[in-house]
């Protein structure tokens, strides 16, 4: 799965929207980015800017940015209604797909590190790249703002992460920034069947994390109660890192109940969501449907899917666009307007963007043109990838078909697992049927590099035998993920519905050509790599793997044709 993380930098002018646009474009420079949003207020005077890409690509795309603010934003001269404390007040870093929250907290560090080395800018870490608990929230690392931090950045207790401590001309220009490492901000609204705003904001009451001011007596009218302090005493709600509020929305004639999950891990989107539907109902308030506002990681679409399934005791182990129709369908997001996953959900956005035409996208007929036509890849490996992905498909298949067989109602959770991890390793070898052309494209164009001077001669040989490399890890991996599916495959074959047990042993025959279809591109590989020691360790790692294939093949064919004989 492709790393791709998403950045959210604030700057520090919401007016001039030619200052703005220049440090967009630099953004928009650079290739594996793809700017999302850029929303500018006049009153703040600060413009949020969202874009995604994969993660050196972000980081590249923000130093420029930041960059470019720095010589375009004068904090001089910077007046606004929101805190802040730089030309690039904050830069947070947010995990979207395939990657964890402390990879994402190391490319942060790198981040701040480089922004305070290269630009000369104080950079303070927060939330989850913080150096300290006081420093992970935002408003301590930002206390007094622009104002105060001639003073700040040379103080033991307040001295940046990264950049200088001595205040001069140039951060007297900058500022401050603040880099972080944060989940996921999801918002969203739920529909209600009631025109009662007063309605809507009980229920926000009831769940948000901040919950709802404690009173003597009637919870309505009656005294607020203080603490000692004379602070108010909250009673919580009960959504971890949500924030919310009711409203009517004139648009559609209804209340909805607006929110914002701040952290996605804490509160996933579809526990929100029974939450909100939960606590309507003991108030007599049905929630219609759900609206996202923005855009959605395909983790919390995904995920929602699942719960649903589980939740009618049925697989999980079923294709992602299935899993996505059933979280439609279950959360209401089609309520109000179609929800179209092409346009909201981020990991196909940034699909849709590029024009190339994946291998996996044609169809059974095209795929098989394409192979057969002149061109030279797909090849063999691409061809191993895809035959492991049908192996997989097919015990996946066995497993659903058990799941829902009558009679076996009790077990529908064992074979539910069981599909599940067939899903995940069909998916995989589907990404390397692309992935082994890719492969064999990066050593074509190494073998185009410029190879007139000594330098580009050392260049262009490096680059084909780095090329070379991945284009041996690559069908290693299609080996290792086909081998894999065998015990799902041998499970389906001794426990799965026994109508389908030949569709196991068509599965093994799959699994096995395409253990011993990639070992060929490994071997073909290798002989062009100089790392003789990389060389020997994956042909003997192959080599074992091969066997053992040959050897889970033969045991499942004699299991089905038992099966069949009786």
């Amino acid at each position: 799965m492709k790393k791709l993380i998403e950045c959210v930098p604030n700057f520090s002018e919401g007016r001039d929207m030619a200052i703005i646009k220049q440090i967009t474009d630099e953004i928009e420079k650079v290739d594996g980015v793809k700017l999302l949003d850029v929303d500018p207020g006049a009153t703040t005077n600060r413009t949020v800017v969202t874009f995604v890409g994969t993660p050196d690509e972000v980081i590249d795309a923000a130093f420029k940015a930041i960059k470019k603010a720095q010589e375009v934003i004068d904090m001089r001269n910077h007046k606004g209604d929101h805190p802040r404390f730089g030309a690039t007040d904050v830069c947070p870093l947010v995990p979207v797909a395939g990657i964890t929250m402390e990879e994402v907290v190391v490319y942060a560090h790198k981040l701040a590190k480089r922004i305070g080395e290269e630009l000369g800018i104080p950079v303070y870490c927060y939330e989850s790249a913080a150096t300290s608990q006081k420093r992970r929230n935002l408003a301590n690392c930002r206390q007094g703002e622009y104002e105060a931090v001639k003073d700040r950045i040379g103080s033991d207790e307040w001295k940046p992460d990264f950049g200088p401590t001595q205040f001069n001309e140039s951060i007297a220009r900058s500022g401050a920034t603040a880099v972080g490492a944060r989940d996921f901000l999801i918002a969203v609204n739920y529909n209600l069947n009631t025109t009662s705003t007063r309605r809507a904001n009980a229920i926000a009451f009831d769940v948000r994390e901040k919950g709802r001011p404690k009173r003597e007596g009637n919870q309505i009218t009656g005294k607020i109660v203080l603490n000692e302090k004379g602070m108010q005493v909250m009673i919580p709600g009960t959504l971890k890192g949500t924030k919310a509020i009711g409203w009517f929305i004139e648009e559609y004639g209804i209340a909805q109940v607006s929110m914002n999950i701040t952290n996605i891990s804490d509160t996933p989107l579809h526990i929100a969501f029974d939450e909100v539907s939960e606590k309507a109902a003991a108030r007599g308030v049905r929630v219609t449907g759900l609206e996202i506002v923005g855009l959605v990681p395909k983790r919390a679409i995904i995920d929602a899917g699942k719960h649903y399934l589980l939740k009618q005791q049925r697989s999980i182990g079923v294709s992602e666009d299935e899993l996505i129709k059933i979280a439609i369908k279950s959360m209401g997001l089609d309520d109000l307007k179609p929800f179209n996953p092409s346009e909201k959900i981020i990991e196909y956005v940034l699909e849709a963007d590029n024009k190339k035409k994946k291998l996996v996208d044609f169809s059974c007929t095209g795929f098989a043109n394409e192979t057969a036509s002149e061109s030279p890849a797909p090849g063999g490996g691409s061809i191993a990838a895809y035959m492991g992905a049908l192996g997989a498909a097919l015990a996946t298949m066995v497993a659903n078909l058990s799941s829902h067989k009558a009679g076996w109602d009790e077990r529908w959770e064992e074979f539910s697992e069981w599909a599940a991890k067939g899903q995940k390793i069909k998916d995989d070898l589907l990404f390397l049927v692309d992935e082994d052309t890719n492969a064999f494209n990066k050593i074509m164009d190494a073998f185009g590099f410029p190879k007139t001077t000594d330098e580009e001669k050392a260049a262009r040989t490096a680059a084909i035998q780095q090329a070379t490399k991945y284009a041996i890890e690559v069908p290693f991996k299609t080996m290792k993920l086909a081998f894999d599916s065998f015990e799902i495959i041998k499970a389906m074959a001794e426990i799965g519905n026994p109508n389908s047990v030949t569709d196991a042993g068509v599965g093994a025959l799959c699994a096995r050509s395409a253990v011993m279809g990639a070992f060929l591109n490994v071997r073909i590989n290798a002989s062009g790599l100089k790392d003789k020691a990389f060389v020997d360790d994956i042909l003997a790692k192959g080599a074992e793997i091969e066997a053992n294939s040959k050897k889970a093949e033969e045991d499942i064919l004699k299991i089905v044709n038992a099966k069949i004989n009786s």
